[in-house]
């Protein structure tokens, strides 16, 4: 699936990945130390709070499960296919998932727990983007499945099979992107506290123009 993917998906997926690391950092430092991009340790927390009878905790982990589910399923209302086509409605979840991280930013800056839920949502819209142009290969918001599939390529190259470069080149291009995008959220949350999530929302809304013009160009040609 990858190899028929066009050359500017790495670029897509690294900006992607950069900011999903940035809100994920400016979540983990602000906001009760908690994961918001991606959802296995927070299914752990709830299994744990629900066996513990902690209710309050629980429900506050159960609509962050609930609120990336809802950016998933609104990716998914808009986007019915599962292969990259130019004038889909790509750019429009980009503007929403930057209008979510203004609207997270606003809440959040107030210490309300709604900022938590509209982030983890905007995730939640990023992650089923990637996933529906991608064909279910790429995650942008997390990297369990990302390094797993290094991990594969490794042994199946030390098995003697083709290296497959493309892939293992996305795969890096991702890790590269959330790791440096970490570091800068940590960074802009030392400076701006939680407007620092006004930046990855400039950069959703840039993508979004970006495409949005690139589509044109493309359709007039």
């Amino acid at each position: 699936m990858i190899s028929k993917l066009p050359r500017w998906v790495e670029y897509g997926a690294f900006v992607l990945a950069f900011t999903a690391g940035c809100v994920n950092a400016v979540g983990l430092l602000g906001f009760e130390h908690q994961a918001i991009s991606h959802l296995s340790g927070t299914a752990t927390l709830l299994g744990s709070g629900l066996s513990l009878g902690q209710l309050a905790t629980s429900f506050h982990l159960a609509a962050i499960l609930v609120s990336f589910l809802l950016g998933a399923a609104l990716s998914g209302l808009l986007l019915p296919g599962s292969s990259l086509k130019l004038g889909r409605h790509y750019e429009t979840l980009l503007a929403i998932e930057g209008t979510l991280l203004l609207a997270a930013t606003y809440f959040l800056e107030g210490g309300a727990y709604l900022g938590h839920y509209i982030a983890s949502m905007a995730c939640g819209v990023q992650n089923a983007l990637a996933t529906t142009y991608s064909g279910a290969v790429v995650r942008t918001t997390h990297l369990t499945g990302i390094i797993t599939d290094l991990g594969l390529i490794l042994g199946h190259a030390l098995r003697g099979r083709p290296f497959d470069r493309r892939r293992a080149a996305l795969f890096l291009t991702i890790v590269a992107g959330f790791l440096g995008g970490g570091a800068f959220g940590a960074l802009l949350f030392a400076w701006l506290h939680f407007l620092a999530l006004t930046i990855p929302a400039g950069i959703c809304f840039s993508l979004a123009l970006g495409y949005r013009l690139y589509s044109r160009r493309r359709t007039r040609d």
